[in-house]
């Protein structure tokens, strides 16, 4: 894929349960997660078809769920485990994910603090 073309979703509000500290596992907190995914959606322009592209609906529902399991440490895992949720869609070729800890806990005051990383697909021509 040569396009420039993305799904972007931005804001996913998720409640989880990750974090270092006790008081963060025990108690909670919301993430926010940004998702760019590049995707060829010239077929879906054309067709008019959602078969032809990724449901967005479906993908929020499905990072959403992602994050609210399993509780790790790091918003590095979970930025981990969000991107390797995306490319395990066949029209997924790259994705950046940026999970947004808003209320970790950090003395002093601070508006946000997040992690962001960027992740391909294998190119498939490479399995030849």
């Amino acid at each position: 894929m040569t396009t420039g073309d993305s799904i972007i979703l931005t804001g996913l509000r998720v409640r989880a349960h990750h974090g270092v500290y006790d008081f963060e596992r025990e108690n909670g907190q919301d993430f926010l997660i940004d998702l760019t995914v590049g995707v060829d959606l010239s077929a879906a322009s054309t067709t008019d078809d959602v078969a032809e592209t990724i449901h967005y609906g479906e993908l929020a529902e499905r990072v959403a769920a992602a994050v609210a399991s399993d509780p790790v440490d790091l918003i590095e895992t979970v930025a981990e485990r969000v991107a390797a949720l995306v490319l395990s869609y066949p029209a997924a070729r790259r994705v950046r994910v940026t999970v947004h800890k808003p209320d970790a806990p950090i003395p002093i005051p601070f508006t946000d603090v997040a992690v962001s990383i960027e992740r391909f697909a294998p190119d498939p021509r490479a399995a030849r």
